[in-house]
């Protein structure tokens, strides 16, 4: 390289460095937490969408592998659900700072006990530790919604479900190249090591607020969960988290089952199965900051239901399929609308509860998304023994349609009752 190459090299670091700290501080901080979150996804598809084949390894006959797929999915749901409400009331009086720091250390943690496990039911046990120690996520998006400016928070909060997509991209990608070389134990190391880093990355650079952000306020009555169970927008938006979830859920577990099906064998299913459940991440990537924007402009309520529709009608298409590359293809089509949903949620959570109650408030997301999680792997495994994988697609599709149904003709009686008043 010339001097005056290296000249030119120093002089785009600099302009680069430069633009970092002249970047708005909720700005610099979303970035931040952005990497964190997306490190905090990969950490976990590196590892738990790969369990259900884990568990061939721990002695399951395949006869009630959807079933033990399905326990061991909910398990972890089961403790967060608990918790959840719990780690959020803890972030609103000690800081949402301390329970990502939390949340972090003690996940990496997990991620390696799962190396270690001989049998189900420890697999089991660990599973529930991991739901007992969450939080990483919802705390991140609450710091953002907390600082973000209200005109950007759409737009802030689908960046953050971006940064959770791209790690979902990444981590079955890697998941998959790791268990393949060097076998499913190790995978789950690595997670825990990937997890910790993003820990240390909160550690050292995000603070919760700045000079620009924090404000005299007055004092007020403080907000208490039996207060918000009363607003009615919030019960409404925890009741389509649960139902979303469930939905979702259903199928999650049997995935890398069933494309080892499609495929034909169980031989590089884990591998498959990376490169496909990555397809779901590439697409949130490409539309959530987008369903963000399409929110601020044309209205949240009317996105949401766009996307719950959409996401229903393509996911029940999945009956049909019976080829790997049209699962696939159908997979991303899921994925452009499925994005949508949560971060759409979470601004409309935002809107409707005091900035006091901010911390909690995602805690509440966060156990509404849990508990969903849970009942749907349990669901989707009784279906699936009862009637086959296939119809967990169409069971996963109804619902999802049908939420977004409910909410249409919800907010059209609304708005009738509005203009009659």
């Amino acid at each position: 390289m010339t001097r005056s190459q290296m000249k030119t090299e120093r002089g785009k670091d600099k302009e680069t460095e430069r633009s970092w700290r002249l970047m708005e501080p909720w700005k610099r901080t979303m970035w931040i937490l952005w990497f964190g979150v997306l490190f905090c996804s990969a950490s976990y598809t590196m590892s738990i969408p790969f369990l259900p084949l884990f568990l061939y390894e721990l002695g399951v006959e395949k006869s009630s592998i959807n079933l033990w797929a399905g326990v061991v999915h909910s398990s972890a749901f089961l403790m967060g659900a608990i918790m959840a409400p719990l780690w959020g009331m803890m972030a609103d009086k000690f800081g949402k700072r301390k329970m990502v720091i939390r949340a972090g250390f003690s996940l990496a943690i997990i991620y390696a006990l799962i190396a270690f496990v001989q049998t189900p039911w420890q697999l089991v046990g660990v599973r529930m530790l991991h739901g007992f120690v969450g939080g990483f996520v919802p705390a991140s998006m609450s710091i953002v919604a907390t600082l973000a400016p209200k005109e950007k928070l759409g737009w802030s909060l689908g960046v953050m479900q971006a940064g959770s997509m791209t790690g979902g991209i990444l981590g079955p990608l890697f998941g998959g190249l790791l268990s393949e070389a060097f076998g499913m134990r190790r995978s789950f190391v690595v997670a825990g090591i990937v997890i910790f880093i993003a820990a240390l990355a909160v550690v050292f650079w995000v603070r919760e607020g700045s000079p620009q952000v924090k404000k005299e306020k007055p004092k007020v009555q403080p907000v208490t969960y039996r207060m918000a169970f009363r607003n009615r927008s919030l019960v409404n938006m925890l009741l389509v988290l649960v139902m979303f979830q469930l939905s979702f859920n259903m199928i999650q577990p049997q995935l890398s089952l069933h494309i080892a099906d499609l495929q034909g064998g169980q031989k590089g299913a884990v591998m498959s199965a990376g490169l496909v459940l990555s397809l779901i991440g590439i697409a949130g990537i490409v539309a959530s900051p987008i369903w963000g924007r399409l929110g601020e402009k044309k209205g949240y309520y009317r996105i949401l239901v766009f996307c719950l529709l959409s996401a229903g009608t393509i996911v029940s298409m999945q009956f049909f399929v019976e080829t790997l590359w049209l699962f696939a293809v159908v997979q991303f089509m899921f994925g452009l609308f499925m994005a949508g949903v949560t971060p759409i949620v979470n601004t409309l959570m935002v809107q409707g509860t005091d900035e006091q109650f901010r911390g909690r408030s995602f805690g509440l997301t966060a156990s509404a998304n849990q508990f969903g999680s849970m009942l749907g792997p349990l669901i989707g495994g009784l279906v699936g023994v009862a009637l086959g994988l296939q119809w967990i697609f169409v069971g996963t599709g109804v619902i999802m349609a049908g939420i977004g149904l409910v909410l249409f003709l919800k907010r059209k009686s609304m708005q009738r009752v509005g203009s009659e008043s």
